[in-house]
């Protein structure tokens, strides 16, 4: 069955660095766009990056550009997301989705920024 695991989430202080991943795994990766979205606390699903099927496109949501940096492996079957410069504001759940009619999306990994 379809499945996306994200990693890579945890504690850093504002100003630090994390980078995320998701591995995919039941479908053919290298056939699907896929994202970044995530939630606040006490908010809806935002989204915040995504990447092209070859990985030569990309687009940012206006608060990420410039610090994140979305990236895939085809031959791997995963999603990074190399996040630079952290702000208390980007502190969710961070979930890797793909671009497909059913957005499925993995279970998530907490990211927090906070001194």
């Amino acid at each position: 069955q379809v499945q996306l695991v994200e990693s890579g989430g945890g504690l850093v202080q504002p100003g630090g660095s994390l980078r995320l991943s998701c591995i995919a795994s039941g479908f053919t990766f290298s056939s699907f766009a896929m994202s970044w979205v995530r939630q606040a606390p006490g908010k809806g699903l935002q989204w915040v990056s995504d990447i092209s099927r070859g990985g030569d496109s990309t687009n940012y949501a206006d608060s990420v550009r410039g610090r994140f940096t979305i990236s895939r492996d085809n031959a791997k079957n995963t999603l990074y997301l190399q996040m630079n410069s952290l702000k208390s504001e980007d502190t969710a759940v961070y979930y890797c989705r793909r671009n497909s009619a059913d957005g499925v999306r993995g279970q998530g990994t907490q990211v927090t920024v906070s001194s």
